[in-house]
Formats: structure tokens, sequence, C-alpha cells
């Protein structure tokens, strides 16, 4: 049998707590836009990107090459990351480079990666 408790025993609510933590809640404008931010960090092909960029800057070319897929499979996906604001470019002649778009990027990433790998050497 499962140890996870899925609901409360008694229908008592502790009001402190409650009205404590909906005086924290962030607005929900706020929430939908986090939640929609996350969403970007659900496919693996944006993640590979993200993490190449960790590394260096690069252009298209060189991200569809590392990543054996299409130039055109990886501007999808960078289109994605510029709306999100997960990355950013900038032109040098006719060759457009991308790189993160701050460190917020790094911090939102490492944490998730620290988290995974904490799972595994449980």
């Amino acid at each position: 049998m499962s140890d996870i408790i899925t609901g409360c025993e008694s229908c008592f609510i502790h009001e402190e707590v409650v009205g404590k933590v909906r005086n924290e809640m962030p607005e929900e404008e706020k929430l939908y836009d986090l939640a929609e931010l996350f969403k970007v960090f659900g496919d693996t092909t944006r993640i590979k990107i993200i993490y190449a960029l960790f590394q260096e800057e690069m252009c298209v070319c060189d991200i569809a090459d590392l990543l054996n897929m299409t130039q055109s499979a990886i501007s999808h996906q960078l289109r994605v990351l510029k709306q999100a604001r997960l990355v950013k470019f900038r032109k040098e002649g006719k060759v457009v480079y991308y790189s993160l778009d701050d460190n917020h990027i790094n911090q939102i990433f490492n944490c998730g990666l620290c988290h995974i790998e904490e799972t595994y050497n449980r």
C-alpha cells in the first residue's frame, strides 16, 4: 500500500495559514505567465538548445549540426525560446548568433538539473 495521504481526515480550515498564503500569492496573471515559462522547458529539443547555449553563443547552423536536426526545426525552437525571452540574438553580417537572455536562465536550468541529479543519487 502507498503511504501517500491525499486528503484531510477533518474539515477544519486553518484560517491563519490560508490567509497568510493568500496574501502572499502572486497575481493570477503572473502565475499564468510562470506556468507558460515552465511549459517552454517541457521540450527536450529546447532543453538541449538551452544547454548548448550555456556553453557557447551559437548560430542556427551550429546548433542544427550539434543536435543532428534541420536548421528549420532549430529555427522553430529558437523562435519559441525568443518569445519566452529565454534567448537573445545578435547579427554579425549575415550570421545570427544566439545566446541565453540572462543569468536567470542558468539558475532555473541548474536548479532543475540539480533536482533531477538528486533523485538519481537516492
